[in-house]
């Protein structure tokens, strides 16, 4: 079973310095049929303008991942990282026990990119953080990016749950098979691609379930994630 949410169905936060689509329920947008997906939770779409940003604030007990899509974003942290992540990078940061990060546009371009909240596998994990260059490793291919066991270029995230990434041009393929006891998920970055047959545009997202095999093909030049969940 697949189940689409279109693009102009999420939840929309829009400030002078942001706009934030919503896959899931967050701050003061709140669908109860749309509180995540399996151990997925937060899946934020952010533009953001030049010289502006999210100052300091904190999280605790959740497996945060940034991917940024196109600019930079300037991270900074109680654990005392301060890092830049450019378009093409992913960071993982655990939040765990506590800490406190701010995320910044410092450039005259625009800023976008995906937030994604994890469940963590239990509470009170120690904060950290990761970074990763995807270069070309994606194109073509579904990569995997991120991971429980983490390494040979992926993240580790602390949880059962998998993130791949494909970029894909147009006219290519690709398959990935999904376990019978695992769920899935899948959002558009760009592009427009289809997904067994269906066409899903940039910032379509759908949920998955009772599904052995995923066939992407792009319609025109796109990229998707794909999260294999418990």
């Amino acid at each position: 079973m697949i189940s689409v949410r279109k693009a102009s169905e999420r939840g929309l936060t829009k400030l002078d310095w942001l706009n934030s689509r919503h896959s899931f329920s967050f701050g003061e947008y709140f669908d109860p049929k749309e509180n995540g997906f399996s151990v997925l939770r937060v899946l934020n779409d952010d533009h953001v303008a030049p010289g502006k940003g999210f100052g300091t604030h904190p999280h605790r007990d959740m497996e945060i991942v940034t991917y940024v899509l196109e600019g930079a974003v300037e991270h900074r942290d109680s654990l005392g990282t301060s890092t830049v992540i450019p378009a093409g990078d992913l960071q993982r940061m655990t939040a765990g026990t506590g800490i406190q990060h701010s995320e910044f546009n410092r450039t005259q371009s625009p800023l976008h990119f995906l937030q994604i909240w994890i469940l963590p596998e239990g509470p009170g994990l120690k904060p950290g953080y990761e970074q990763k260059t995807l270069g070309d490793r994606t194109k073509g291919r579904l990569t995997l990016v991120a991971s429980h066991e983490g390494g040979d270029g992926a993240l580790k995230i602390h949880q059962d749950a998998s993130l791949y990434i494909g970029a894909l041009a147009k006219g290519q393929a690709v398959e990935k098979e999904i376990a019978a006891s695992r769920k899935a998920y899948v959002h558009v970055a760009r592009g427009k691609v289809s997904l067994n047959g269906t066409a899903l545009g940039e910032g379509d997202g759908a949920k998955i379930a009772n599904e052995s095999r995923l066939k992407f093909s792009s319609i025109e030049d796109g990229e998707v994630l794909l999260f294999d969940l418990p």
